[in-house]
Order: structure tokens, then sequence, then C-alpha cells
């Protein structure tokens, strides 16, 4: 087998934890593997060097680091014959999590051994891939700030969550599914997920499927100070979908208007964007190496 390990050392864990560097070359080294272990110098290098790994002939192509590391190995990998391995060490890990790839501390090197190939679904916007999730309004509001912080992890998160709820304004937005089901709403936030969460067992769309060619959009409408916390309750137990302030669409194509350009996440990675926001899906799409019972 040849591989190459991407490793990303301003990921928040990996700047903290240098260790898996290491641990990475060591491993190499163990399984004496045709491989190398390359760092990431600037935004999107990740993507250079996976499709570079894909021109050298590696068949096995490993992310290590967060969310944002995991898009841009993927996005270079997306229609080809590479496999994608994670070793998920952000502060979500929500894909990672929905195929149940454990952390580095409990086996995912393990899994790049064990593990199995899964096809799985790619999500687009205007062009823009995700594999996880997309979002738009609050969500995107709150990714831009996160990724401003010098410390991360669900404490900070929560923490700046709670700040920006108080200054933010719901948009209003169109939502078209297909050639005819339209929805207007006001929108505190959009999120069209490929998988069932965001990260850290927070469950936007419960019951998401990630190979079944759909992605499952989610609109939370106007949340007051009396309202969040039972959403939130609902989002943490997987129950979003039974709130009055919800509305859930799945579909493989929706076209999203707003009043304006603005910022979409893709993965948590920030981008701006006018107001038409093409969302599509590519079914089946990227391998990804997953333990052998996620294989299915």
């Amino acid at each position: 087998m040849k591989a190459r390990f991407i490793f990303n050392p301003r990921s928040g864990h990996n700047a903290k934890n240098p260790f898996l560097l290491d641990r990475a070359r060591t491993f190499v080294r163990e399984q004496a593997w045709d491989a190398s272990v390359v760092l990431t110098e600037r935004p999107r290098h990740a993507t250079e060097l996976a499709r570079a790994a894909v021109n050298d002939g590696c068949t096995l192509v490993v992310a290590i680091g967060g969310d944002g590391t995991l898009n841009e190995v993927a996005a270079g990998l997306v229609g080809t014959p590479a496999t994608l391995g994670l070793i998920p060490c952000g502060s979500g890990n929500g894909l990672g999590r929905h195929l149940g790839i454990p952390n580095p501390g409990r086996g995912a090197f393990r899994t790049l051994l064990a593990g199995r190939p899964r096809l799985i679904d790619t999500g687009t916007v205007n062009g823009l891939p995700f594999f996880n999730a997309m979002g738009l309004g609050f969500d995107a509001d709150i990714s831009a700030k996160f990724n401003q912080l010098s410390r991360r992890g669900l404490a900070s998160y929560v923490v700046t969550t709670c700040r920006l709820f108080f200054t933010y304004r719901p948009q209003q937005c169109t939502i078209r599914r297909g050639t005819s089901e339209v929805l207007h709403t006001d929108a505190f936030l959009v999120a069209v997920a490929n998988s069932d969460q965001y990260g850290n067992d927070c469950y936007i769309a419960p019951g998401a499927a990630i190979d079944d060619g759909q992605l499952d959009l989610t609109v939370i409408q106007r949340v007051g100070l009396v309202s969040a916390l039972p959403l939130a309750v609902r989002l943490f137990a997987g129950r979003i979908g039974g709130s009055k302030r919800v509305h859930r669409l799945r579909g493989d194509r929706f076209v999203i208007e707003r009043p304006g350009p603005g910022l979409v996440h893709t993965d948590g990675e920030i981008h701006h964007t006018g107001p038409v926001l093409d969302v599509r899906v590519v079914p089946r799409s990227l391998r990804v190496l997953v333990p052998a019972a996620r294989a299915a």
C-alpha cells in the first residue's frame, strides 16, 4: 500500500498535542508502509497535497486534524480511486462520530489497519464541497467567530454561541426543493447535512444517512431566550424535528435565496457567497475508511 498522511499543525488539537505528528511517523515506520507524512502550510494546502498524493499513486490519504482539514483533504479525493483515512482530532469531529471513527487515543490508527472502505455522498454549495454539513445564518456566524478563537473545544463553543445569540437577527429565506416545493421563512439558521450531526453529539439532522443520495435540510426559525433551552435539549437528544420552530426537508437539491450576500460554512470553513445558494448532492463519490462494523 502506498499512503500519504496529511497533518495540519495549526488545527486546534494538533497545535496543543504535537505528539500526534510523531505518532503518525512512528505508525508508518512500524507498519513498513510505502508512506510519508506531510504538513500543511496554508489554507487549502491540504487539498493540493491530497491531489498530489493521488497523482503519486497513493491509494490511501489520511487526514489528521479537525473538520476543516477533513474538508480540504476530502475535496482532493472526490471521484478518485483513493480512500480517505481519518484521524479525527478537532473540536467537533461530526463526520468521524457519524461513521464511528474513534479519536487517536481510542483506536483511530487501528481503523487504518482493520477498517473497510465505504462510499459516501458529497454535498456541494455553489460548487464548494462539504462532507458533513454546510450552513448559513447563525450557524455560519458562529463558525466564523469560532475559527478566530485561540482555544477551542465544547466549552469555548458554548460561550461563543451564548454571546452571539443575543445580538443575532434572523433573515428571510426562500427555500426551493426541486421545481415545485417552496418554503418562505424567517431563518435563525439553515443547515444542510450529509451526516446526522455537527459534532459533539449535537444532532442537527437525526436519521440522516451519508450514502442515500439525499441531503437533510433543517431550518430553525426565530429563537427567543425562552425557546432556546428546549431547542438545545432537543439538539443533543436527537429530537430536533419535534419542535414547532423547526422545518425539515430531504432532497437531492435545494436552492436557497436570502436578502443579500453573506457567509456560509462548509464543515466549519467560512466562505463569502452571493444571495443565491445552489446546494446539491454527488452520490457515493468519496471512499472513506471506517471501522468494519460501519462499512455496510
